[in-house]
């Protein structure tokens, strides 16, 4: 006859006790380190990853110009052609949007705007964290030292108004990276 099995609750060593530790034991190492099974195909783990790829942002256009007519012909213009565009009518509205919307990519600022000219807000935006944005510069009424003084801003392009269309909308594609 075999030993009467002790109470395991009661803390006495015995076979009971020896047990039921060896399915504990047993029962948590299976839990912590579950056999892996491989459900998806290279085929379909790809599929996955691809659906899952963020989404490449847009990227916007500010339009700034203190006529609100000039502004919003040009961001009708940029539109329909299918670039999606902002406008600030004024440099410190222009100066709101660059620090808030980190989509915009491109500006075209009109050089003559009250209180602060165009000229100003490049130089601003040329000493900020945003130094680098690509800026195209339209004006009706300038001279030659001020376009000198815009072009050493490293700005794209110059254009006179009345701009030409065609030519505005080459440069934004090129600097936007849209085909």
């Amino acid at each position: 006859m075999s030993p009467p099995v002790k109470d395991p609750t009661k803390g006495e060593s015995g076979h009971a006790s020896s047990a039921v530790l060896w399915l504990k034991r047993n029962f948590l190492d299976e839990m912590a380190m579950p056999e892996q099974i491989d459900i998806l195909s290279d085929e379909e783990r790809e599929a996955l990853g691809v659906a899952s790829a963020p989404v490449a942002v847009k990227p916007l256009v500010l339009v700034v110009d203190d006529n609100a007519v000039n502004r919003e012909a040009l961001i009708l213009y940029l539109k329909s052609r299918g670039i999606e565009c902002v406008g600030a009518d004024g440099a410190e509205e222009a100066r709101l949007y660059l620090h808030f919307e980190p989509r915009i990519g491109l500006m075209i600022t009109d050089l003559r705007m009250q209180p602060e000219d165009g000229l100003e807000l490049i130089r601003k935006i040329r000493g900020s964290e945003r130094a680098a944005l690509s800026i195209i510069v339209v004006s009706g009424d300038t001279d030659v030292a001020e376009a000198v003084d815009v072009m050493h801003l490293g700005v794209v392009d110059f254009l006179l108004k009345p701009v030409d269309l065609g030519k505005l909308l080459e440069l934004v594609k090129k600097e936007l990276k849209i085909d």
